[in-house]
């Protein structure tokens, strides 16, 4: 057994390409990340890739890890693909943790690429989310969902025509629903979430939106689905995000000096728990795994990111890995505390809310964030000496909650 580092991480801007393939994309961060490492292809022992869309949008269902990579010039290598809904490329990532601890490669690559955006097939796009829950018991769960908010008094807005989304901004206002009415979380409190990842994606050259937003702009944006306005809403993104992952004597043999060190990580997936059964979340489960595994807890950890995809996410993520204590999260979030500067920063990437979110390249993406964290690298928006990162990243959906969950910790450099 081995420690495992990653000694290389890079990822594209994020943005709507319409000119640029999944190949063009994996090839601008596998290139940047290989650099960052300071090695060369034939370094790579093994490699991992990660996408959700390819299939359903291009009809690229299989081999696309090889299309991809072999386009690049890699060739020979074992090359794995891993769809796990917005979760896919932190899966990639354990795989490839597990597979340099356990001696099976020195190095890795971990690869995930996503393009969203077809003009041409928008119907296929917004459809494509639908499979990332279960769509034979899809009606039985967004009824339990709906059940877990009932009796909170709704304003009229909440009765309009929603425009048009994704299935998944429903099932995370159903949760914001819960959440208000089981702890009193205020919709001002979800916005907060919301205004400050945009006020931090101004400093991040690689997010989507680069604009600053009030708590009172993003209440006044276009419902989605109450109490979730279109500001909110993660976008629908294209980029690609690329991890070099080395064992200890990979390290030493090559002469990384920025080598980040993956001290714990922790995998869940959904269970029958019912919505009221919140300590029993996955995000809890795999969370507390990641602890054990690195010997550290909630507090000792210097920077986050959590998934986001919407504003309510964060505050509920925010409770699963121990920031706060259950029903604190949105009061945390209007505290000052998560942001830049504050007690607990969280999402200073600006999150997937306004970073953006190319669902199977996100993992990666909040990886490639923290390791530039880690390692001081971060400009303008760097959080004063780091010392541990956590990454909460979850995928799909499965009865209440997500369907599957991965937390990351990673540890700096030492300096």
């Amino acid at each position: 057994m081995t420690n495992v580092y990653i000694i290389g991480a890079a990822m594209t801007r994020l943005a709507k390409h319409l000119t640029l393939s999944v190949k063009d994309l994996t090839a601008q961060s596998v290139q940047a990340a290989l650099s960052d490492a300071g090695i060369e292809r034939e370094d790579i022992g093994t490699a991992w890739f990660c996408n959700t869309r390819q299939g359903a949008l291009e009809g690229q269902h299989g081999v696309r890890g090889q299309a991809a990579l072999r386009a690049f010039g890699f060739s020979g290598i074992p090359i794995f693909n891993t769809d796990n809904a917005c979760a896919s490329s932190s899966s990639g990532l354990m795989q490839a943790f597990a597979a340099v601890k356990a001696g099976f490669t020195d190095t890795a690559l971990v690869v995930g690429t996503e393009k969203m955006n077809y003009p041409e097939k928008r119907r296929e796009m917004f459809e494509a989310f639908k499979g990332s829950w279960d769509k034979d018991l899809a009606e039985e769960h967004m009824k339990a969902l709906l059940a877990g908010g009932e009796g909170i008094e709704l304003p009229h807005e909440a009765f309009e025509a929603a425009s048009e989304r994704s299935v998944f901004m429903d099932i995370y206002a159903a949760q914001a629903r819960f959440h208000m009415k089981t702890f009193g979380t205020t919709q001002r409190q979800i916005a907060a979430v919301a205004a400050k990842n945009h006020c931090h994606s101004r400093l991040n050259p690689y997010a989507q939106y680069r604009f600053p937003m009030t708590v009172d702009e993003v209440l006044a944006d276009r419902l989605i689905a109450w109490p979730i306005t279109r500001a909110m809403c993660a976008p629908m993104s294209d980029g690609s995000g690329a991890l070099v992952i080395a064992s200890e004597r990979a390290v030493a043999r090559l002469g990384s000096r920025r080598a980040v060190r993956i001290r714990g990580m922790g995998v869940s997936s959904s269970s029958n728990r019912s919505i009221q059964e919140y300590e029993k979340h996955l995000t809890r489960v795999a969370a507390d795994r990641a602890y054990e595994q690195a010997g550290v807890g909630p507090t000792e950890i210097s920077v986050a990111e959590l998934h986001d995809a919407s504003a309510i996410a964060e505050i509920v993520q925010s409770e699963n890995v121990g920031f706060c204590a259950y029903g604190e999260g949105g009061r945390l979030a209007e505290s000052g505390d998560t942001e830049l500067g504050g007690r607990m920063p969280i999402n200073v990437s600006g999150g997937l809310l306004s970073k953006g979110h190319p669902i199977g390249a996100t993992g990666a993406i909040q990886i490639v964030e923290l390791v530039t964290q880690l390692r001081g690298e971060a400009g303008e928006r760097q959080v004063p000496a780091p010392k541990l990162a956590l990454a909460e990243n979850g995928g799909g959906f499965h009865g209440v909650e997500e369907a599957a969950c991965v937390v990351t910790i990673l540890e700096a450099p030492a300096r």
